[in-house]
């Protein structure tokens, strides 16, 4: 696979899908990555980084009442990083996690990666690595759900079966 293979599905993803890529990835190698691409730079939280549950609200589609499914965890963070050549960026995330660290290194990423500044060539890693661990997720669950798949076509007809207790 050549370098510019490697780079092509990073290029694709959204920038909504970067945040569930880099949660997939071990916590401690995206808070340290963070740590290490911000040395020098000016990080301020916009809006400290929370961590708490959330209600989840759903409307029934036959009466369209709400009620509350139930509780999820949560946790957001909103940071500016400034260089100092003077050049800003934003960054921001919301997770279904309990960690406020975990959330605040993930928005530094986001921040960085969306200004393509030095050191989104190893966010592209992450995320590829976030997306192959998505992907063996799905993969697994896909053949858990293939193990339960029943064939109906095997079960006789109606008319089959009583011709059997007849006999």
């Amino acid at each position: 696979m050549s370098t510019n293979d490697e780079a092509r599905p990073c290029a694709t993803l959204l920038r909504a899908h970067w945040p569930r890529l880099l949660a997939a990835v071990p916590a401690r190698e995206v808070k340290r990555y963070a740590e290490e691409l911000t040395e020098g730079w000016q990080v301020t939280d916009v809006a400290l980084p929370q961590s708490g549950l959330g209600l989840l609200q759903l409307r029934d589609s036959a009466l369209a009442d709400s009620y509350f499914l139930g509780e999820i965890p949560l946790a957001r963070a909103h940071v500016r990083i400034s260089r100092p050549d003077g050049e800003t960026s934003e960054g921001a995330v919301q997770l279904l996690d309990d960690r406020a660290s975990l959330a605040r290194a993930i928005a530094i990423l986001d921040a960085v990666k969306a200004a393509q500044w030095p050191g989104s060539e190893r966010i592209d890693a992450l995320l590829r690595a976030g997306l192959a661990c998505r992907e063996a997720v799905a993969a697994s669950r896909r053949a858990l759900l293939a193990r339960t798949r029943v064939d109906f076509a095997l079960l006789g007809t109606a008319a089959e079966e009583d011709d059997d207790v007849a006999a």
